[in-house]
C-alpha cells in the first residue's frame, strides 16, 4: 500500500512540478519548489528541524533497487521545509504585506503537505525494509549516475575544435538546419540592423499565435530554453547527458524607449537631498549625464536593468530566487545563477559607493604616495597615526583608526565594509576622512537623505537574501559586471559577500571585464584579499560588454579611457589575468593547500583563449577533475567549443536565457547584433554545421536521436 502511494506521489509531483508557474494554489507552489529544490545531498543541510535530520538518515540506508520512491519523498519533505521558509521571508517583506495572507494559507498548506510526505517516507522505509533490501546505499542525489560497473563516457578532445561530429552530437538534425538557417541571417547586415523593427512588424501581420510558432522554429528555438522554469527541463537535461552544465538566467527585459530610459536613468541617479554646488572632489566619472542616460546605448551584449522603483526590485529578487530554485532542481548542485545588481536597487547608490572608493584611493595616494587600492600600498595603523601626528589629540581621528580594516600585512580599508554589508550602519557617517593638516573629518559621499539610506539597506537585504538562498541551494552566484561608473562599488560588495559567504567553497563569484586597462591589477589585489581574509575567491573573466559605450562617455565627459587600446591588448589581459590565476592555484596545490581557495570560470567564446587555458593547466598540471577551471559560453553560440569541452571531461557551461517569446525580443535582438559581430565565428560554425548535416545525409542519418552518457565533472 505504502508503495503504491509513494509511485503515486512521485507522478504528483511531476504534474505539480510542469505546473509550478500557476499562482491559483498555494499547495501548487510549494510542491513545485519541493522539486526544484530536488538535491540530496544538500537536502540535509535545509533540513530545519532534528526530526528531518533523522528521516533524512533513514532514507540513506535505503536499498538502491528500491530507493526511488523514497528519494521523491525525502525530496518532497526537504523542498516543502525550504519553501516554507521562503513564504516566512516573504510575508515579512514590506514591499510584498499584499501577500501577507496568502503566505499564511501556503504555510499552512506546506505543514499538511510536510505531513503527508513523513508518512509517505516511513512508509516507503517499511516497504523497504520488509522487501528484504539488498545492499543498503547512501542517498546522495537524484542525479542520473552511472551505475556500479559503468563509467561516465569521456571522449579525446581536438583542441583545434574543428570536429563537427563532437560539436552536434547533442542536435537533432532539424536544430542543426535550424542553426544554419539563423547564422545565414546574422550575417545579413540589413536584417540584423532593423531587426527589433521586422520582429514587431511580424507579429503584427502574423498575430501572437503564429508569430510565436515561427520565432520557435527559428531565433528563440536556438537561442532561449523555454518560457519557464519547467519547460527548460528538457534542454537542461540534455546538456546534462552531454556533459554541460547550466548558468541560468530570466531574460525578460523590458523594451522601453529610449525617452522613458533616459528619464528613468536621471530620476533614479540623483540624490533627493544633492544641493546644486558639486563637491570640490567630485569625480565627474560617477554622476550620471544626460547623454549616455539610456545604458544601452552602443551595449548589444548584455542586459540593462532601469530603476523603477522599490517594489521593482522586490520582485526583481523573487526571479532570481526562483532561477536558483529551478537550477537546483534540475543541475543537482552544479548549477550557476546570474545576476546583475543594478536590478536590485537605486543605481544612485552603486554611482555614489563608486565615488567614494575612487575617492578614498585617491586621498590614500595622496597621504602615502603612489598608486591602486589601499591594500595594495601595504601600511599599518601606526603609519597613518604618524601621518595625522601634526593634528594632535583628536577624538575625531582616533575614532576614524578604529574603525580601520587591517591585519597584520597592513590596512585592508580605511572603511568597516563588513559593517556596511552586515549591519545598518549609515553611509554618511561612515564615509568620513579626516583632514591631514587640520583634522576635521571630511566627507567622501555627497549628500545622501534618510530614504536613500534606507533604499541602500534594502538592496544590501535582497543581495543577502538571494546569496544566503543560494548557499542553502547549493548553487553558485555570478554577479555580473556593468559599467565601470557602477563597478567599484559592485566588486566592494560582491567581495564582501565572498568573505561573508564563502568560507567552505566559492558559492558568489565576481565578474572582471579584461577589456579594462586595470583588469589585471583588480583581479591580483582582489585575490590578495581573500587570501589574507581567508575566503574561497570565485571569478569569471569575460572579455567585456560596454567597450564602445565606455569610450564614447570617456571622451565626452573628459576622463580617461578605462579600455585597452585595441583587441590584441584586450586578449593579453585576459590571457596574462587568467595566467596569474593559474600560477596562484598551483602554488596552493604545491604547498598542500585547498586549490579550490580559487576558482575561475574562463567565459569566452574565442577559441584561442579556451586552448590557452587548457595548454596552461596541462603545462602547470591542473586536471579537470581538481574543479578549479570551468568555461563557459551563451546558448546557440560557440557550440563546436563547449560541447566537445563537456565531452572531454572539462567542467562547461552554457549561459541559459529563458522567458516568454514576446517578453524576450530585446535579447534576441541584441544576440542577433552579436553575432553580426562576429562574423568569423559564425562562418567557422556554418562550415562545421553544413559538414555534419552532409554526413548525416550521405550516412542515412537524418532522423538522428541525441542520447548522451556523460556526467559533468
Amino acid at each position: 500500500m505504502a508503495q503504491l502511494r509513494s509511485v503515486s506521489s512521485q507522478r504528483t509531483i511531476k504534474l505539480v512540478y510542469y505546473s509550478c508557474n500557476s499562482p491559483s494554489s498555494s499547495r501548487s507552489l510549494v510542491a513545485a519548489t519541493a522539486a526544484a529544490t530536488n538535491n540530496g545531498k544538500c537536502n540535509q543541510k535545509r533540513a530545519l528541524h532534528t526530526n528531518a535530520a533523522a528521516l533524512s538518515g533513514k532514507a540513506a540506508l535505503l536499498s538502491s533497487t528500491s530507493n526511488s520512491s523514497s528519494v521523491y519523498a525525502l525530496d518532497v519533505l526537504n523542498g516543502l521545509r525550504h519553501q516554507q521558509r521562503r513564504q516566512l521571508q516573504l510575508s515579512q517583506s514590506p514591499f510584498l504585506c499584499s501577500n501577507v495572507g496568502v503566505g499564511a494559507r501556503s504555510l499552512h498548506s506546506a505543514v499538511n503537505d510536510q505531513q503527508q510526505a513523513e508518512v509517505a517516507l516511513a512508509e516507503a522505509t517499511e516497504d523497504n525494509r520488509r522487501a528484504g533490501g539488498g545492499k543498503q546505499g547512501q542517498c546522495e542525489s537524484k542525479s542520473a549516475q552511472p551505475n556500479a560497473g559503468d563509467q561516465p563516457q569521456r571522449d579525446p578532445l581536438d583542441v583545434s575544435f574543428n570536429d563537427p561530429i563532437a560539436a552536434f552530437k547533442s542536435k537533432t538534425t532539424w536544430e542543426l538546419v535550424r542553426a544554419y538557417m539563423v547564422y545565414m541571417i546574422c550575417s545579413s547586415e540589413k536584417l540584423v540592423e532593423h531587426n527589433m523593427k521586422l520582429m514587431k512588424a511580424a507579429k503584427n501581420l502574423l498575430g501572437k499565435k503564429l508569430f510565436t510558432a515561427l520565432m520557435k522554429a527559428t531565433f528563440y528555438g536556438h537561442f532561449v530554453a523555454g518560457e519557464d522554469q519547467i519547460k527548460i527541463i528538457p534542454t537542461l537535461e540534455r546538456l546534462r547527458s552531454f556533459g554541460v552544465k547550466p548558468i541560468l538566467d530570466y531574460s525578460v527585459e523590458e523594451d522601453i524607449t529610449q525617452e522613458e530610459a533616459e528619464k528613468r536613468e536621471v530620476e533614479s541617479s540623483v540624490s533627493s537631498a544633492e544641493d546644486n554646488v558639486k563637491d570640490a572632489g567630485a569625480l565627474p566619472q560617477y554622476h550620471v549625464d544626460k547623454s549616455f542616460a539610456d545604458r544601452r546605448y552602443k551595449v548589444s551584449s548584455a542586459r540593462t536593468y532601469f530603476y523603477l522603483n522599490e517594489a521593482t526590485c522586490e520582485r526583481n529578487m523573487e526571479t532570481f530566487i526562483k532561477c536558483l530554485e529551478a537550477v537546483s532542481g534540475a543541475t543537482f548542485g552544479t548549477g550557476i545563477t546570474a545576476i546583475k545588481l543594478t536590478a536590485l536597487g537605486r543605481p544612485q547608490l552603486l554611482l555614489q559607493l563608486s565615488e567614494v572608493i575612487m575617492r578614498t584611493r585617491k586621498y590614500m595616494e595622496a597621504l602615502v604616495g603612489g598608486q591602486g587600492n589601499v591594500l595594495t600600498h601595504h601600511k599599518t595603523i601606526k603609519d597613518l597615526e604618524q601621518y595625522y601626528a601634526g593634528i594632535g589629540d583628536n577624538k575625531d581621528v582616533q575614532t576614524f583608526l578604529k574603525n580601520v580594516t587591517s591585519d597584520k600585512e597592513g590596512i585592508l580599508h580605511l572603511f568597516p565594509w563588513s559593517g556596511i554589508v552586515d549591519e545598518d550602519s549609515q553611509l554618511s557617517d561612515t564615509f568620513r576622512v579626516p583632514d591631514p593638516i587640520t583634522g576635521q573629518m571630511r566627507r567622501l559621499i555627497s549628500q545622501i537623505s534618510p530614504k536613500e539610506e534606507e533604499m541602500f539597506r534594502n538592496m544590501i537585504r535582497r543581495l543577502n537574501t538571494i546569496v544566503k538562498t543560494a548557499a542553502e541551494l547549493d548553487v553558485r552566484i555570478m554577479i555580473d559586471a556593468e559599467q565601470t561608473y557602477f563597478q567599484p562599488a559592485i566588486s566592494r560588495i560582491t567581495l564582501e559577500m565572498m568573505r561573508k559567504y564563502n568560507k567552505e567553497k566559492a558559492i558568489v563569484f565576481n565578474t572582471y571585464q579584461c577589456y579594462l586597462r586595470e583588469a589585471y591589477h583588480e583581479v591580483v589585489t582582489d585575490l590578495e584579499q581573500a587570501k589574507r581574509q581567508n575566503f574561497y575567491f570565485g571569478a569569471k573573466l569575460v572579455r567585456g560588454a560596454y567597450m564602445d559605450q565606455e569610450r564614447a562617455r570617456a571622451s565626452a565627459l573628459g576622463y580617461a579611457d578605462p579600455v585597452n587600446p585595441n583587441y590584441e591588448a584586450t586578449t593579453d589581459m585576459y590571457h596574462k589575468t587568467l595566467a596569474e590565476c593559474l600560477r596562484r592555484i598551483k602554488v596552493l596545490k604545491d604547498v598542500g593547500d585547498d586549490a579550490r581557495k580559487i576558482g575561475i570560470m574562463v567565459a569566452s567564446h574565442n577559441e584561442d583563449t579556451v586552448r590557452f587555458a587548457i595548454e596552461n593547466m596541462k603545462s602547470i598540471g591542473i586536471s579537470p577533475e581538481d574543479k578549479v577551471i570551468c568555461f563557459g559560453q551563451l546558448l546557440g553560440m560557440c557550440d563546436y567549443i563547449t560541447f566537445p569541452l563537456g565531452q572531454a571531461g572539462y567542467s562547461a557551461y552554457k549561459y541559459i536565457p529563458y522567458g516568454p517569446v514576446e517578453e524576450v525580443l530585446p535579447y534576441l535582438s541584441r544576440r542577433a547584433q552579436e553575432n553580426k559581430g562576429v562574423l568569423k565565428k559564425i562562418k567557422k560554425e556554418k562550415r562545421l554545421l553544413a559538414a555534419e548535416i552532409r554526413r548525416r545525409l550521405f550516412r542515412g542519418q537524418l532522423f538522428y536521436k541525441p542520447k548522451g552518457n556523460y556526467v559533468p565533472i
